[in-house]
């Protein structure tokens, strides 16, 4: 099927097929009036209405967006999409002064959620995901990458990974599947944590590699969680499961694990909150992509990343919402936008810019998506406003109107199609 997308004020995209650095990333491509031609997933042309109609035929389907900014579909490249039950009562807790390290010592935080993913059935599951992925559509994400990590056994965490899959394959919203059976130690385990190790490299990932559920690996690289050393020995096997790796790292203490991501050549190193000096220039001078979780920092009432200092050291970074029910308990892209702008001081254009291709470069993706080119995917999201900024001036709204995903119109007036 062809598309034509027209009507639009701008179009506005970063551009290339890696992610970019310094006074790029705040720098995409602004082009006014212009029409998008898609053919078939991809994008065919754009730019001039009369230059179209001179190298195509009339296409079969017309989006007159009225004015709209088009920006590319956001690339979320950390969520936590698939889980039971819901921690309003642990947030609660938090609001009266407990903290987030408190109340999992008291088996909740991932654990909670852990007892309730291990009971639900793959429906359920599956129920709950598709709800979810809706809403990231609805905001705007067209690819997102889906970890797993609430099991924390064999039976869940092949559950959870088999929900991926199927959701993938029913929904228009594409999901990168992430094994993060390496999420918490389990509390079977708690009292000798080395056992939960030796499950992991010798039982859980080989079976997971054999089913092909996934295609990179994550760990918590954390103190009281999995430290140094026992995550280098967790991913030994990555390359041999031919698997990428991602890494949570930094986010409650300067541990290492921003160097250790650059040392394993990871494809990201997320949160990154309290990441040392020797960890920003290690990113820096690496291809490795730090993933910025501002909604985490803002729900628990932490910290946030360094990220003007990161761009001044020429770091690749990106955002995400790290959506989990725990501490970020959200779907919108561009809720994260604005707190990475508000809270963590990047321009709306380096934002963005970290919402599409440079978060596709976080799950190995730019060269297929990211960004509004000729030969990419047609993935695209169109807002309300006329410009690029109204993604962070008209906070607390979802400024998306329509959202095109492999060149099919799958978000028409705030609805999902279909």
């Amino acid at each position: 099927m062809s598309l034509l997308i027209r009507g639009g004020h701008q179009v506005v995209s970063p551009t290339g097929l890696t992610a970019r650095r310094g006074e790029a990333l705040g720098h995409p491509y602004v082009a006014y009036d212009a029409v998008i031609r898609c053919e078939g997933e991809l994008i065919a042309f754009i730019g001039d209405s009369e230059d179209h109609d001179l190298l195509f035929p009339p296409a079969e389907q017309i989006l007159d967006v009225d004015g709209s900014c088009i920006v590319p579909g956001f690339v979320d490249p950390h969520t936590h999409p698939v889980f039971a039950g819901s921690r309003e009562d642990e947030f609660n807790r938090r609001l009266r002064g407990s903290s987030y390290m408190d109340i999992a010592a008291e088996g909740g935080g991932i654990n909670s959620t852990v007892r309730a993913t291990r009971a639900a059935t793959f429906d359920e599951l599956l129920s709950g995901t598709l709800t979810r992925l809706d809403t990231f559509l609805r905001h705007g994400t067209t690819t997102i990458e889906a970890k797993s990590g609430y099991g924390l056994d064999l039976e869940t965490e092949i559950r959870m990974l088999e929900v991926i899959r199927e959701a993938n394959l029913a929904h228009p919203v594409d999901l990168v599947p992430t094994c993060l059976a390496a999420h918490e130690v389990p509390p079977e385990h708690r009292d000798d944590p080395e056992v939960f190790v030796r499950r992991l490299i010798e039982e859980i990932h080989p079976e997971i590699a054999r089913r092909g559920l996934a295609q990179a690996v994550d760990v918590f690289c954390e103190k009281g969680v999995f430290n140094i050393e026992q995550t280098r020995a967790i991913l030994a096997d990555a390359a041999s499961f031919d698997w990428r790796i991602h890494l949570h790292a930094d986010e409650l203490t300067p541990l290492g694990g921003a160097e250790l991501a650059v040392e394993l050549d990871a494809l990201s190193a997320d949160h990154l909150v309290h990441v040392s000096g020797d960890g920003i220039r290690a990113l820096a001078g690496s291809p490795t992509v730090a993933v910025l979780l501002p909604g985490t920092s803002f729900f628990l009432r932490s910290a946030f990343a360094p990220a003007r200092e990161m761009v001044a050291a020429g770091c690749a970074i990106a955002v995400a919402t790290d959506c989990n029910p725990g501490s970020s308990p959200t779907e919108s892209m561009p809720t994260i936008l604005a707190l990475a702008c508000l809270m963590m001081g990047l321009t709306v254009e380096e934002a963005l810019t970290a919402a599409t291709l440079n978060a596709a470069a976080a799950v190995g993706r730019a060269s297929e998506i990211g960004s509004i080119e000729v030969g990419k995917r047609a993935d695209l999201t169109i807002l309300n406003g006329p410009t690029h900024h109204h993604l962070v001036y008209n906070f607390g709204v979802n400024p998306v109107r329509h959202v095109v995903k492999n060149g099919h119109v799958v978000i028409r007036d705030g609805q999902v199609v279909g």
